[in-house]
């Protein structure tokens, strides 16, 4: 089941609104705690005709099918010009086809772990703590989900960063991952797909430079080369059953 209902981010977008969203289990029982997944693009997650390009990722059919026992807890991103990119980008940085974009990523992190997280945790049976709290998303959602499990590591133990946008960093293993405290307990999963590789220069490189990176560092990592995969939802559904498995949301069914 996906409740959803509107909320506003004064920090980053004042009184605008936008959708929040939460996933609730197959059975859910507020007598039970459950483990809470965040999730980036949340309009993208679980209906077709919410999805920006017309397709989700089907993340609610593929829960209920597997009686997963997780609360997944997501949010629409700032659709308006570049607001997307600029919430979730830790980076300030230039592109040629959306000029100069200024990082926001710390201000929609703070208010993530300041105010939704507390929210959702007063309101629905979640086990609030680190150990059972994830992070997870794709493309720039992907790159977020680096940085929060880097400078936000004392709420997030586990994330997935599907197709992260490390061109942002000009080819470079981002700094703030390299300035970031990882748990040795962290667990990441991330992957690329083999068509994707070519939309960034050096996309390749930077990715096996910071998947190595982050083992050098310690972190639990599992990373993967997703045969014939590209850069859109329809692909990123099909990587659910390898995320959920890594971070050790194993289905019941």
């Amino acid at each position: 089941m996906v409740e959803s209902w509107n909320i506003t981010i004064p920090a980053l977008t004042k009184k605008k609104e936008r959708k929040a969203y939460v996933y609730l289990p197959v059975d859910y029982d507020e007598d039970e705690r459950y483990p809470v997944m965040y999730m980036f693009d949340g309009h993208n997650l679980f209906d077709d005709s919410e999805a920006t390009y017309g397709k989700s990722w089907g993340l609610a059919d593929y829960l209920d099918y597997t009686r997963t026992q997780i609360i997944i807890a997501a949010v629409e991103c700032n659709q308006d010009g570049n607001g997307r990119l600029e919430e979730y980008t830790p980076i300030s940085f230039k592109d040629e086809d959306f000029g100069y974009v200024k990082s926001k990523g710390k201000k929609y992190m703070d208010w993530l772990v300041k105010k939704f997280k507390p929210y959702i945790d007063a309101n629905f049976a979640t086990l609030p703590d680190r150990s059972n709290t994830a992070i997870g998303g794709s493309s720039m959602g992907g790159l977020m989900t680096l940085y929060a499990l880097s400078k936000y590591n004392k709420y997030f133990s586990r994330g997935a960063a599907l197709s992260p946008s490390l061109w942002v960093a000009d080819g470079e293993i981002p700094d703030f991952l390299k300035d970031g405290k990882l748990g040795k307990d962290t667990l990441l999963y991330t992957d690329y797909g083999s068509e994707e590789f070519a939309n960034h220069p050096k996309q390749r490189k930077v990715f096996a430079d910071t998947c190595a990176y982050l083992i050098e560092r310690g972190v639990n990592l599992t990373a993967r080369v997703v045969k014939g995969g590209t850069h859109c939802e329809a692909s990123w559904e099909q990587q659910i059953p390898f995320f959920m498995n890594a971070l050790g949301f194993d289905p019941e069914n």
